[in-house]
């Protein structure tokens, strides 16, 4: 171990360090030293995914200036001082499950340090309970994406509303287009989330027993961080999309889904030739003055890149496809009005939440959809499914008959 003085917090992080919690730690409780065991707070890095770790430290960073603000010392933490944290949070309008999170940074932290952990403490617990008694837990579910929109049979009924197919439909041929078209249907057929989705490369899709059918090898995923890995299906629909995408892009291996940026360059009238007597003897002598020059059509040139698109670009991306496929009449029976209601719900994580809905209405059991979408708890899927269980459970089967 070693004492690690409390320093400025303009001092900048040793270079190249990138996310160094044992850095970090000793911004914290400042005036105060600091004894850092490194080889546990490494140890804890290693094993920890990089979201987790800037999950960590940005909630670190954000009870320190709070501290800071406060003029309290935020290492070691008291009861009082995490239950009072929490209920500024919560003041400032942050939802439970993300109080429950702080909480959690500020115990990892502290058992990091071989210090008292203060969130156990009945205090900290009966103010977070309060604030869940007031605000209630329910957290905010992202607008499905079904493959056929609302519907009750998945099989039988056209599609309306927000769909899937029509937004597949309305991509178009163009390169962007070709990319969205593969990462959409991609997305619907393995309810990947974004940063597993960002992470698929070309080697990862193999053969599967249909041959137009394709199977997606998930090298890893949130609920499991160690790496044991797990296979998807990919229909033939979106092993065509793939096929389309990479041939036109030239992508062979590596990252799947990349960025494609756009140039556009205007159209261009004709230019008739100049008399060479009208050229003055005031401007620049050039007798290419006079040529002609033809017309020339706008156009645009695209580039591929080299990486993997980043996570936080996932639902803008499908926030595009939508806008775009309403412009082109494809959500013929929804209105302006009807597509900025739909489009604020819209993130990364509502294909995985239209999966999961469409294997509710087929008729799949909670098992069934688990292992579908890779779950460990059935808590989240039952959540995704519960509207739809309203109206299939027995007093809506019960009411529509009335009805």
């Amino acid at each position: 171990m070693e004492q690690l003085p409390a320093i400025s917090p303009v001092t900048d992080p040793p270079s190249g360090s990138g996310v160094d919690l044992a850095w970090e730690v000793t911004k914290l409780g400042a005036g105060q030293t600091i004894t850092v065991n490194k080889a546990l707070i490494d140890a804890y890095q290693a094993a920890s995914s990089p979201h987790s770790i800037r999950a960590l430290k940005s909630d670190l960073e954000a009870f320190d200036l709070w501290c800071r603000c406060s003029h309290r010392s935020s290492l070691p933490a008291t009861p009082e001082l995490v239950a009072d944290y929490l209920d500024a949070r919560a003041g400032k309008g942050a939802k439970p499950a993300s109080l429950g999170r702080y909480k959690a940074s500020i115990a990892k932290i502290h058992q990091l340090l071989d210090l008292k952990d203060p969130t156990q403490t009945e205090l900290v617990k009966l103010r977070l309970r309060a604030i869940r008694r007031e605000k209630g837990t329910a957290q905010v579910q992202a607008r499905p994406l079904r493959f056929k929109g609302p519907v009750r049979d998945v099989e039988r009924e056209a599609p309306r509303g927000l769909n899937v197919r029509a937004l597949l439909e309305a991509c178009p041929d163009d390169l962007p287009g070709l990319r969205d078209r593969a990462l959409l249907s991609v997305a619907y057929d393995t309810g990947l989330r974004a940063s597993e989705l960002v992470a698929i490369a070309v080697e990862h899709i193999v053969e599967a027993l249909d041959p137009e059918a394709r199977l997606l090898t998930i090298q890893r995923s949130k609920g499991d961080q160690e790496g044991e890995g797990a296979t998807a299906y990919l229909s033939p629909r979106s092993v065509r999309a793939i096929a389309a995408w990479t041939q036109s892009a030239g992508i062979s291996s590596g990252p799947l889904f990349r960025r494609v940026q756009v140039r556009r360059y205007k159209a261009r009238a004709a230019v008739k030739g100049r008399r060479i007597d009208s050229i003055s003897s005031r401007e620049t002598w050039d007798l290419r003055k006079t040529l002609s020059k033809p017309a020339v059509p706008a156009r645009l040139e695209f580039d591929v890149g080299s990486v993997a698109l980043h996570p936080g670009s996932i639902g803008p991306i499908y926030r595009s496809i939508i806008q775009r496929a309403f412009d082109r009449g494809a959500l013929s029976d929804l209105t302006a009005d009807d597509l900025a209601r739909l489009l604020k719900g819209v993130s990364a994580h509502s294909t995985r939440v239209g999966l999961n809905q469409d294997l509710f209405a087929s008729g799949e059991d909670l098992a069934g959809i688990m292992d579908a979408l890779r779950w460990k708890s059935p808590r989240m899927p039952l959540a995704y499914n519960r509207n739809l269980a309203a109206e299939a459970g027995a007093a809506g089967r019960l009411l529509n008959k009335l009805a």
